[in-house]
């Protein structure tokens, strides 16, 4: 164990000072050394105040004082607070009404924090605890017992080695649900029990005085050295996407065709165009080729196309960023991306030797095999166990199935996006009944311009159907938001994010009604010139051609109110600009969007002022509940588990982020005096980074600020 102090030897710090320590030297008289050790002393003891219990935690977890940055600073008005409403987590009871509510070890002098100078010395214990009990009586408190929360993910982890990405794919439901049952202690004792919304929440202590709130930061520590992030970049993208697009902002996936329709049998292509929807999951793209049936097509004498020409280069190497190409985490983006390029396997045991396997989402023309021999071994991470490998026409199972594996579910990912969606769309197709003579093309490149190389003829060569047979919007931003930050979905927010690029540079306007999103298409005068600018990553005489036969004025709407095509460079040069136009601090440094970089870099002063900024924002409703609460759910869920006697559990909305190295949380605390907080702690060691025992350092922090 390393020792550490109160005062910081970081390196970086010793840079900063010795050019000071230097200047000292010329000096003479007196006076001058002590007004500058007065200034060096200043930020000396700033950097060193670090609270106790997070000194602790640093030492028990043999990290310094150098390795974190915290910025913890007040938000917002206490008796207007824009959080949703706290969470009573409660000790399991049959009768939890006349069972007292377990509060934090710490309250005991909670009040002194609240009612200030108006406390008088001689209070004894008994009545702070009385005084405070009194102001939490006056919250709105929606309750959970412990083992409902401990029981929840005991059976997902049970189920799948997985947890994040089945609840992702399978839209499991959180462990709060829709609504929550709230429970309003009224100052005569009884209870009233009212079902609301959890994202909202009423005023608390309503009876205090107003509190003039000073938004300097209670806690700053190198808040302004760039370090690695991990999933906390999440936070970026997710609230940029909120603010450009809106929080009802969709996706439209639309379906065309050429040709002509003759009875249920269409004699030309069916054209997929891909939007960028960041969870097109199977079940989804099913919805979307059943429309295309009700629309009358049965069979298809031609192709399916799907364009997914909206993102352009931006496949990457699944093994590239920790060679494991096997895990959904590595998944590459796609302009049509379908299950997250993952399928799920599921295990039941045959008999001793043997068990079955079952495939979703399954995939056209490819061998998966049914039946795998079981052997005596831990289960462990199955995927890992079985070593899948992909190869051209089958997948490899290369060991036996774990026997203590029993029904179980993991989740491999596939290696290149369209290949999988193909196999996915063939698979979905025949599916429901329906035969294609052609087979499916997913391309980054429009149709008009890959079927220029094609010859056509027949009734296959009339011109694309004018209006799509089939419009599918995706899920909200909204839900997207929650999936991305509450399970931590690496490349929903990289299909967010690339999205923010295409989308707010588009021509394309949303009319909302009480019905819904309808969407309405601003075609620009010079339709010429929108198709060329539209295609504008082929060539000119191709464009030309296109425009002599199909791309007529008001041809096909097809050609219009598509998004920009965008790519990583243009993508995160968007967000660049977006942040130099809304934030005082210097912009982060991004190379996607997930956080999922070693050289992606962020201040803790960034991530700060971004949650600050979100915090009144009309959209700040989606973006906070889309993360995690501590000791209830996402990804901070076992904060309760790690530290039992927490203050912040059930009072943060927090977004984690892990790497090796590097172990990160920022969100929003409700204080227990009711002070909502913004708070971010970024931790990056050059040791090899335990994350386990990293991650105890940031729950002190949560606890340490909810205290307040």
């Amino acid at each position: 164990m390393r020792p550490t102090s109160r005062l910081c030897h970081s390196s970086v710090l010793t840079a900063k000072l010795s050019p000071i320590f230097g200047h000292l030297r010329s000096f003479n008289q007196t006076h001058k050394w002590l007004v500058a050790l007065i200034l060096v002393a200043a930020p000396l003891y700033a950097q060193a105040a670090l609270p106790k219990a997070i000194q602790a935690a640093l030492s028990r977890a043999d990290l310094t004082e150098a390795d974190i940055s915290i910025i913890i600073t007040p938000v917002g008005d206490k008796n207007a607070s824009h959080l949703p409403a706290p969470i009573q987590v409660i000790d399991s009871s049959s009768d939890s009404s006349s069972k007292r509510v377990s509060q934090p070890k710490q309250t005991a002098n909670v009040n002194a924090d609240i009612k200030g100078n108006a406390q008088t010395a001689t209070q004894n214990n008994n009545d702070k605890l009385n005084e405070k009990s009194h102001l939490l009586q006056q919250s709105t408190l929606v309750t959970i017992e412990r083992r409902t929360i401990e029981r929840h993910e005991q059976k997902l982890h049970a189920y799948t080695d997985d947890p994040y990405t089945y609840q992702s794919l399978e839209s499991i439901p959180t462990i709060l649900g829709d609504k929550a049952k709230t429970t309003i202690v009224n100052d005569d004792g009884s209870n009233a029990n009212i079902t609301e919304n959890s994202d909202k929440t009423s005023n608390i202590n309503t009876d205090a005085a107003s509190i003039k709130i000073s938004f300097s930061p209670i806690l700053n520590h190198q808040s302004d050295i760039a370090r690695t992030p991990a999933s906390t970049m999440k936070l970026v993208p997710s609230f940029i996407a909120l603010d450009t697009l809106g929080a009802d902002f969709v996706w439209h996936t639309r379906v065309y065709h050429t040709g002509l329709v003759i009875g249920d049998r269409l004699h030309g292509d069916l054209i997929i165009q891909g939007s960028g929807d960041p969870k097109m999951t199977h079940e989804r793209l099913k919805q979307l080729l059943y429309k295309v049936k009700s629309s009358g097509i049965h069979h298809i004498e031609g192709d399916i196309i799907v364009d997914s020409a909206v993102f352009k280069n931006v496949t990457k190497d699944p093994a590239a960023f920790d060679n494991s190409p096997l895990r959904p985490y590595n998944a590459s983006p796609d302009g049509f991306l379908v299950n997250f390029s993952t399928i799920g396997i599921k295990s039941y045991p045959l008999n001793d030797d043997q068990a079955s396997l079952t495939y979703t989402p399954q995939l056209a023309n490819y061998d998966l095999p049914s039946i795998i021999d079981t052997r005596s071994a831990a289960c462990g991470q199955a995927r890992y166990s079985l070593a899948p490998q992909w190869q051209t026409k089958k997948l490899v199972l290369n060991t036996g199935l774990p026997n203590s594996c029993q029904e179980h579910a993991f989740y491999v990912a596939y290696p290149y996006a369209k290949d999988f969606s193909a196999r996915v769309v063939a698979a979905k197709w025949q599916e429901l009944g329906n035969t294609l003579s052609g087979d499916v093309i997913t391309q980054e490149t429009p149709y008009t311009t890959a079927k220029s190389t094609k010859s056509t003829h027949g009734l296959s060569a009339l011109s694309m159907s004018p209006l799509p047979i089939a419009s599918y919007p995706s899920l909200n931003l909204t839900k997207q938001i929650y999936d991305i930050n509450h399970f931590s979905n690496n490349v929903m927010t990289e299909q967010v994010a690339l999205s923010i690029g295409a989308y707010s540079q588009s021509t394309m306007v949303k009319n909302k009604t009480k019905a819904g999103s309808v969407e309405a298409i601003n075609i620009k005068s010079n339709a010429e010139s929108d198709i060329t600018s539209a295609n504008s990553d082929t060539p000119s005489d191709v464009n030309a051609a296109n425009n002599k036969t199909i791309n007529k004025p008001t041809t096909s709407l097809y050609q219009f109110g598509k998004p920009a095509v965008t790519d990583y460079p243009a993508a995160l040069q968007t967000i660049n600009q977006w942040w130099q136009s809304h934030m005082n601090t210097p912009a982060p440094y991004l190379t996607n969007g997930s956080g999922l970089c070693r050289d992606c870099t962020i201040t803790a002063a960034n991530l700060s002022e971004l949650l600050t900024y979100a915090y009144s924002h009309p959209s700040f409703d989606a973006y906070v509940n889309s993360l995690g609460i501590a000791g209830v759910s996402g990804t901070i869920a076992a904060h309760g588990a790690r530290l039992p006697d927490s203050a912040a559990t059930g009072r943060a909305w927090i977004k984690t982020g892990t790497l090796n190295n590097v172990t990160s949380m920022a969100g929003y605390v409700k204080g227990l005096s009711g002070q909502d907080y913004v708070v971010v702690g970024l931790i990056n060691s050059e040791q090899a980074l335990n994350a386990y025992t990293a991650r105890p350092v940031l729950d002190a922090m949560l606890d340490w600020t909810a205290q307040h």
